[in-house]
């Protein structure tokens, strides 16, 4: 399965938010994706997801269903991102009903222990470790039923330790997930692979990481996408 993002930009009431960016997501793959810091990160997010409408371009995906069925943004600032405030209990029972999950108190207790959290319930959601944030926020975001694909929006926002946020990732991907990490703090130069540029359309590939076979096949956006 494949989500392709051709051309896609957007314009808000103040100017361009995305310039028009080709990529690909594949379901057992890593899309790493790098922009400057702001709005426009989180614009790509919501257009992959279907939950934009891009001003130019199109977000196709080659599976029946909405792309808002198949697509999870995944801690997308301002959008999807929890109340820091609230207790993880309180966070993963919301994320559990959203995804029509048992919801109860015990439901979320046994979720969490399930995920070697459960020390954490009752840590205000501020307060936790970029790499548990990252990775419950995944897997709770995996749990919506249909869901193919996952966004991560800026989880290098949190940290500087690049493989706290890579590991997540890949590990998702090796499930079969397509996977998209959208990452703004962190270097090119830092990141494991090359990534997909925000306002490019000529990028590199998806690298497949399903049953633990590292691959990365270009991708000319200029030729592929035209």
């Amino acid at each position: 399965m494949q989500v392709r993002a051709d051309r896609v930009s957007l314009e808000g009431p103040h100017g361009t938010l995305l310039p028009p960016t080709s990529l690909a997501v594949e379901d057992g793959c890593v899309t790493l994706v790098h922009g400057e810091p702001g709005v426009g990160i989180t614009a790509l997010a919501l257009a992959l997801a279907g939950r934009v409408k891009p001003s130019t371009g199109t977000v196709t995906a080659d599976v029946p269903g909405l792309l808002r069925d198949l697509v999870a943004v995944v801690d997308a600032p301002g959008v999807s991102e929890p109340d820091e405030a609230l207790a993880l209990r309180v966070v993963a029972g919301e994320e559990l009903a959203l995804a029509h999950r048992p919801a109860g108190k015990e439901d979320v207790q046994r979720w969490l222990t399930g995920h070697d959290a459960a020390p954490f319930a009752g840590t205000r959601f501020e307060n936790l470790e970029p790499a548990l944030r990252t990775r419950l926020l995944a897997e709770l975001a995996a749990e919506r039923t249909g869901v193919r694909v996952l966004v991560l929006d800026t989880p290098d926002r949190h940290t500087s330790h690049v493989e706290t946020w890579t590991a997540v990732a890949e590990d998702h991907a090796k499930r079969g997930l397509a996977i998209a990490v959208l990452t703004a703090t962190t270097p090119a130069a830092a990141l494991p692979h090359p990534p997909a540029r925000i306002g490019s359309t000529a990028q590199p590939g998806p690298v497949r990481l399903l049953a633990g076979v590292e691959e990365s096949s270009a991708l000319s956006a200029e030729g592929d996408l035209a």
